[in-house]
């Protein structure tokens, strides 16, 4: 893995900036035992978490009608399986060094792409990728294999605790955090400085979006990447992150996508967005355990297939307008 800063020193490696402690015990993990346990713990979310195996279900069967019930279920255990290593990986990768981190990795595809991008020193470049594999941990690898500087859009979990550890995790070699709420003008400005932007592409709020096809069923995307890409004219390189067997991290990038630019911004948008999600899209056909089917990409068009959700939203919906009915009163 190449870098062109120096390493931090190790004292800066840890949350707390002390040198001993958990980062002594938790870099030498094996790879293996973490894939073990990680695997158990998901198995015992598959079985205590029964909203989020409900929703995983329903997603699957939603999006593969013809599958059978068999092939479902397990399907969704070794989703939930995933998911309990990538949350045991993001741990590891709160202690480790530059040094282990970089054994972690391999390239199963695309390096050239990524070589021949980030050697541009003319103009910026957006990344786009999904939580698919341990994307955290890719996140990781490209800022430190990149000679960009790279900011990454991330959306805030809700709890300060997570977000302040998931902060560290993404700021610990270099990287910078653009917050959603306030992202448009600083992925502009980033771009436009010929710095490197990350951007996940499978979460979005509806009323900001537009219409694609996911699975052959129509779900939202942001067209924020499009847009950004468009205005500043930088070329959008596909990059994933998936778990091999034995826990090392394969690097997956695609070619950079032939962005449509005509006089229909708007055509050109939904294009544009459309392409992004083709390609995320195949990834997930060819690591669909890997994948976070705990969300909601399709609500918008097809809200019976979230009946709590749905009803939660109506809830919310009923009790703004209340609200605003005394507040006219008033």
């Amino acid at each position: 893995m190449k870098n062109s800063n120096q390493d931090p020193p190790d004292k800066d490696l840890k949350p707390n900036g002390s040198t001993g402690g958990p980062r002594n015990f938790t870099v030498h993990i094996p790879r293996s035992y973490i894939v073990k346990f990680g695997k158990l713990v998901g198995i015992c979310l598959y079985f205590f978490d029964v909203p989020h195996r409900r929703l995983v279900r329903r997603n699957l069967r939603f999006c593969f009608p013809e599958w059978s019930r068999a092939r479902i279920n397990n399907l969704s255990q070794r989703i939930f399986k995933n998911a309990g290593i990538t949350v045991l990986e993001i741990l590891h990768c709160a202690f480790i060094s530059h040094k282990d981190l970089s054994g972690m990795f391999r390239f199963a595809s695309g390096e050239e792409h990524l070589v021949n991008t980030i050697r541009n020193d003319h103009k910026g470049v957006v990344f786009i990728s999904c939580h698919i594999g341990n994307w955290e941990a890719g996140l990781q690898f490209l800022g430190c294999y990149s000679t960009k500087p790279l900011s990454v859009v991330v959306r805030n979990v809700g709890y300060r605790w997570v977000d302040n550890f998931l902060e560290h995790i993404r700021t610990r070699f270099g990287n910078k955090v653009i917050l959603k709420k306030e992202a448009w003008q600083k992925m502009v400005q980033t771009l436009r400085n010929r710095e490197a932007l990350m951007v996940t592409i499978d979460q979005s709020r509806y009323k900001q979006a537009v219409e694609v096809m996911l699975f052959n069923r129509k779900a939202t995307a942001t067209p924020a990447i499009a847009m950004a890409a468009l205005r500043c004219r930088c070329p959008v390189l596909p990059l994933f992150c998936v778990r091999e067997a034995d826990g090392t991290q394969a690097i997956h990038v695609h070619p950079p996508i032939d962005m449509q630019r005509t006089s229909d911004l708007k055509n050109d948008l939904q294009v544009n967005t459309q392409k992004l999600v083709a390609v995320m899209e195949d990834m997930i056909n060819r690591f669909p355990d890997q994948w976070i089917w705990f969300q909601r990409p399709w609500k918008k068009n097809y809200p019976d297939l979230y009946p709590e959700w749905e009803a939660k939203r109506q809830k919310r919906k009923r009790k703004k307008l209340k609200n605003s009915k005394t507040s006219v009163s008033l």
